[in-house]
């Protein structure tokens, strides 16, 4: 299952909150230790979502520029010349 990144930044922050509040040492750790995690999934998350972002414009300019050079070759070939 794919998490996104406001949803791990979400679930991160609410462990913060969870270690802020608490009296008891365990408790916090294991707060702590989750929001750790949770940030770590986010970073991923961001990345994943800016890498495909990426890849689409690329894949985006790509089909373009072949698209371009295909009619460019279309036209070449279909061009007759005037013959006598």
């Amino acid at each position: 299952m794919s998490q996104d990144f406001k949803f791990c930044d979400a679930r991160a922050r609410e462990a913060a909150i969870e270690a802020e509040r608490t009296t008891l040492a365990n408790v916090r750790d294991r707060a702590l230790r989750s929001e750790k995690t949770w940030r770590q999934l986010a970073e991923k998350a961001k990345k994943v979502e800016s890498d495909r972002a990426k890849s689409v414009a690329e894949r985006k300019e790509r089909q373009a520029l072949e698209s371009a050079q295909s009619e460019q070759r279309e036209e070449a070939f279909s061009y007759q010349p005037n013959r006598p």
